[in-house]
């Protein structure tokens, strides 16, 4: 067996010699510790059996209990931490992270013994799936999704089985079966969202006399990117990748070609893109028809990213910013990069109708056909008109595909959204796990319930669509995705919206301190197709990043946020809080007279 050494991880690449001389092995089963994915924490016992080079698991045993997921070892990439006992499971659509303990274990319980078992089915049912069948897909109308490969009888028998349940059961269920949920918008009362969403351009926050800076528009807005996105298929992911299983991606410098010409302060100033459906929450007398309109709003977030799972956003430097003034939308928005070890993004946005602020840092794993993308820190809405505080957290994201064929992204796991300032009613929002058998994908199902636990409302939909009330065929569409611009695909999949993040108007320039994003060289010259220039300004940038660790290190001093401050809310969590002078520099404008980093 060839084990290549991935830090404190190796990935399984394969048997030496000829697998024909290799007896096979009988049939293996005992428990195991299984993650759970629901809601991606903690570990459950679970008994497993490895048979025929199929890996099923229930909860008592194969013929004591139902069924709750089967892996195909053979079309899997499997990766070994043999300190803590750990094997990763990367099938594709879902990554399955097992555990042995000394009181549950494999028979026999030596780990290397039952990785030897899974190695031979790894390799000798991968070859026969390279040379006997070729990859199918399936063209379904959210994009196409790869099947799972039939290399045998016996899988062709099991595969069946194993797509019945990739989970453990959940402990309720919201609605009936995804499929009879599917509506076509032709079932939708009145084909249209309902106009209350869609009001008349708010005011903009009222600027103190003489400010010159926050009421700047840019009179048009662009509609197109300056240059289409570069091809990368000159790079080589595998090579940059191989060396990285189960490692955190953000540490990891990644060619400016894997880039999209936006930065990740950006990307969170995209969630507040739907942001009057807030408008609305704070106009709704119903306490749990405003929850309706925050928790969509808390949905309506991952609809960017539906067609953007091909690129990643530019990493901010420490102590980077962004500004977002759209008093077309009645908000305003800033953004800090407060901490680069780790890396932490702090935004607020105010509004005559809402305050939304979060601070979020990531962490991505690579697992060898599919990166999880998961997102700590608390999501925050406050409602000045009944003074509701709402909190939610965010959902774990998956890009699959990362190697070969179409990539895709899910978002899965379950939302809580809780008002702090009144138990009148909570939420629970679940974004529904793909499931390859079955044309709904990016399916959400909420329900809105009362102290006693009764559901007032209940919603569905699809996180890049639309978001419906009720129960069809007579559900009413609370929001509708905007239409994309015309040629997405070849301007990174970018929606009108983020086309307009980091234009930069000649009129806006003496107004922004010299952090803001879009000053920055290397994203400026990916988007207008300058990838030499880009490459050596994103090494150049990030050498001055290197730089600046240093100088602070060598004098024992840490970095201090400029707009932003540690503090703890109402709820008792420490989160990063806008120090509320950003926008009081700016209307000077004192941005001239500050002493600034050189970040580029």
């Amino acid at each position: 067996m060839s084990l290549c050494l991935q830090d404190s991880w190796e990935i399984i690449e394969g048997l030496k010699g000829n697998p024909g001389n290799i007896q096979e092995p009988e049939k293996q089963e005992g428990f195991l510790l299984k993650k759970r994915k629901w809601p991606m924490k903690g570990w459950q016992k679970r008994y497993f059996l490895l048979e025929k080079g199929i890996l099923k698991y229930s909860k008592r045993g194969a013929d004591k209990g139902k069924l709750h997921g089967c892996i195909d070892v053979g079309l899997s990439v499997m990766s070994i931490k043999k300190k803590t006992k750990a094997i990763d499971l990367d099938t594709n659509n879902n990554i399955y992270h097992l555990k042995v303990t000394v009181s549950l274990s494999v028979s026999p319980s030596h780990l290397s013994s039952f990785i030897l078992f899974l190695s031979f089915y790894h390799f000798s049912l991968s070859c026969l799936s390279r040379f006997i069948v070729s990859p199918v897909y399936l063209d379904l109308p959210d994009g196409s999704r790869p099947l799972v490969h039939q290399v045998s009888n016996e899988s062709r028998i099991s595969i069946p089985e194993s797509m019945s349940e990739f989970f453990d059961a959940q402990e309720y269920q919201l609605t009936s079966s995804s499929s009879e949920n599917e509506v076509s918008p032709n079932h939708i009362s009145g084909n249209r969202c309902t106009s209350i969403l869609r009001p008349a351009p708010l005011p903009p926050l009222s600027p103190p006399a003489g400010s010159g800076g926050s009421g700047v528009q840019v009179a048009r807005r662009r509609t197109t990117l300056p240059s289409p996105q570069p091809s990368s298929s000159s790079v080589s992911l595998w090579n940059i990748l191989k060396n990285n299983i189960g490692k955190d991606l953000s540490k990891i410098a990644m060619p400016v070609q894997l880039n999209e010409p936006l930065n990740t302060l950006q990307r969170l100033c995209e969630e507040v893109e739907y942001s009057e459906l807030l408008d609305t929450a704070n106009n709704t007398q119903d306490p749990y028809q405003r929850m309706v309109y925050v928790a969509t709003f808390a949905v309506s977030a991952y609809a960017s990213s539906y067609h953007r799972a091909g690129s990643k956003p530019f990493n901010p430097v420490l102590g980077e910013t962004y500004e977002c003034d759209r008093p077309d939308k009645g908000f305003r928005f800033i953004a800090e990069q407060v901490s680069h070890h780790p890396p932490v993004s702090a935004c607020h946005c105010d509004s005559n109708n809402f305050t939304f602020w979060q601070d979020v840092q990531w962490k991505n794993k690579f697992w060898g056909k599919s990166m999880e993308i998961v997102r700590m820190g608390t999501t925050h809405v406050t409602l000045p008109a009944f003074g509701d505080h709402y909190e939610w957290n965010k959902v774990t994201s998956c890009i699959h595909n990362i190697l070969s064929g179409q990539r895709w992204i899910e978002h899965y796991g379950e939302m809580s959204i809780k008002n702090t300032s009144s138990d009148a009613c909570q939420c629970k929002v679940t974004f529904v796990k793909a499931r390859s058998w079955s044309s709904t994908v990016n399916e959400i199902e909420g329900m809105v319930t009362d102290t006693g636990g009764r559901v007032i409302h209940s919603f569905f939909g699809k996180w890049h669509e639309g978001v419906y009330q009720g129960v069809p065929p007579s559900a009413i569409c609370i929001w509708r995705a905007n239409p994309m611009p015309v040629d997405q695909d070849q301007y990174y999949g970018f929606t009108q919206f983020a086309i307009e993040l980091n234009e930069l108007d000649a009129a806006l320039k003496p107004h922004l301190p010299p952090t803001d994003t879009r000053f920055r060289l290397d994203q400026r010259c990916l988007e207008e197709g300058n990838i030499e220039g880009a490459e050596e300004q994103k090494q150049r940038i990030e050498e001055l990043q290197r730089g600046r660790r240093k100088v602070l290190e060598e004098n024992n001093v840490t970095h201090k946020p400029r707009f932003f401050k540690y503090a703890t809310v109402k709820s008792k969590d420490d989160t990063w809080l806008s120090s509320d002078i950003y926008w009081e520099q700016r209307k000077n404008p004192r941005f001239s007279r500050e002493d600034f980093p050189v970040l580029w």
